[in-house]
């Protein structure tokens, strides 16, 4: 019998790839308003830990008897969030932080810097650092292996409703060991709620930031061989009976992000289930030019030898790397059949990521509802067309569909851009998150090379305009 959700399971879970020990006593750590299991969360726990939370726990309580890995781990909860802010005296001067902003005293960018500093210098209380750290400890326990490393990420209480996509707002740490580790890393999870981006959506829509909490999930860590993101419709077109899988070497953040051109997969959904067929529809190699993977001793340089080596780096990847397939057809089909059977159980198109480790197992990380394309109104057809033509400028992938013009700005970084003119088309070298803000009234965004995942959602969510490959030292005034 599955345990009452939201409760914590008397069950010890058994998770790839080893057994669970048995369970520890009932003690504070496993006090439900702090931290709560993977194996206690369903769907109805999405107040307390959030969109991206529930649907961990929804998916290894429903679907891993089906085959379908989920990585253990547990979550802390909103209420853990509002506990620190307030056991930290923050929501009086975040309160006023906002406040000074709308009142057009002080940037966005210094406002969201502000109140992140404030999070970050903020403590646990004893009672939270215990059951925190109490609650990693368990884990390593039941995974059988001392300072186990885990992923550490964001999932906002609001996040990813049907009318909004919060999706990469907040940030993800990885390859993360040690209590010390974890509790820094949760740190920068609630500062996280505050980035400039996050902070530029909510206005957008509307959200009240006191209304916005962020539980963070804590879960095993896929050393990953490949990643990437699948979609259980076409993210252009939102034509529903296929699944869309981009890939690339090492861990999936480089794909999240787009710092990598991946693999692009594509298999069709109503002939997933004849074994006889290989409904693989589309195959296209990808440049995948770097990697993303676990940091080791010797890639610290001699003299960097007093500074923080972080948990990850990223390398250039080899030439046979660059021209291979990361996923064959076998593998292509077998996540699509996850990715089928993931959207049949939520009754809705996802948004997912997944992960194969080096000895060729593949793991679902990540799985919420896609909301842009699945919300479009598909009983209406807008076209836009050009009163006058002139010489091309420039050709790329496009992300929207609209006619637009006015002024080109050429802009290095997220954090040159006060005297960006509204209406004005942002030229720059590659798209990051941050560009957000200003993309509230850009009518373009040129770039050199990959579309990130959020930020393609964020761009649809906002109706923003990108053109993706475009070479910006071509660009004139228009």
């Amino acid at each position: 019998m599955a345990p009452a959700p939201c409760l914590r399971a008397t069950t010890p879970a058994l998770v790839y790839p080893v057994a669970a020990s048995p369970q520890a006593g009932d003690d504070a750590v496993n006090q439900p308003e702090t931290v709560l299991w993977f194996d206690t969360l369903d769907l109805s726990c999405l107040p307390q830990v959030g969109g991206k939370n529930a649907s961990l726990g929804e998916m290894y309580q429903r679907l891993s008897e089906e085959g379908i890995r989920v990585p253990f781990g547990f979550a802390t909860t909103a209420q853990a969030f509002r506990d620190y802010l307030a056991d930290n005296r923050l929501e009086a001067p975040i309160r006023e932080a906002v406040a000074a902003m709308r009142r057009g005293s002080q940037s966005l960018e210094a406002t969201g810097g502000a109140i992140r500093e404030l999070i970050r210098r903020g403590n646990f209380s004893n009672r939270q650092r215990t059951l925190i750290t109490g609650a990693y400890r368990e884990l390593c326990e039941r995974l059988q292996t001392p300072s186990l490393a885990v992923a550490v990420r964001s999932s906002a209480t609001a996040e990813d409703l049907p009318e909004a996509s919060f999706a990469g707002q907040q940030e993800s740490f990885l390859n993360v060991r040690g209590e010390e580790a974890l509790l820094q890393a949760c740190r920068e999870c609630y500062a996280s709620l505050y980035t400039d981006r996050a902070i530029a959506y909510r206005e957008e829509r509307g959200f009240e930031h006191e209304q916005v909490a962020l539980s963070v999930g804590v879960q095993q860590m896929v050393e990953s061989a490949a990643a990437g993101v699948m979609f259980t419709l076409d993210t252009e077109s939102g034509f529903p009976d296929v699944v869309l899988i981009s890939a690339a070497w090492g861990l999936g953040e480089t794909v999240v992000k787009g710092s990598v051109n991946p693999d692009r997969y594509m298999a069709y959904k109503p002939f997933l289930e004849e074994r006889a067929l290989s409904p693989v529809i589309e195959a296209s190699v990808g440049s995948k030019l770097v990697k993303m993977r676990y940091a080791l001793p010797e890639d610290s340089q001699p003299s960097d030898a007093d500074d923080d080596q972080g948990p990850t780096v990223t390398v250039p990847t080899s030439t046979a790397e660059q021209r291979s397939r990361v996923l064959d057809d076998v593998a292509v089909l077998h996540l699509a059949r996850w990715g089928a059977r993931i959207e049949a159980h939520y009754g809705r198109p996802m948004d997912i990521e997944w992960a194969r480790d080096s000895d060729g197992q593949l793991f679902i990380v990540q799985a919420r509802p896609e909301t842009i394309e699945s919300q479009k109104d598909r009983s209406v057809l807008v076209s836009y067309h050009l009163k006058e033509k002139g010489r091309v400028l420039l050709e790329g992938a496009a992300v929207g569909s609209a006619i637009a013009g006015g002024p080109v700005c050429v802009v290095d970084r997220p954090g040159d851009v006060d005297a960006f003119p509204e209406g004005a088309i942002l030229v720059t070298e590659r798209t990051d998150p941050d560009w957000v803000p200003i993309m509230r009234y850009a009518w373009y965004v040129f770039k050199q090379k990959n579309q990130p995942r959020n930020l393609r959602m964020f761009c649809r969510g906002i109706r923003a305009l990108v053109l993706a490959g475009a070479q910006p030292g071509h660009c004139v005034r228009i």
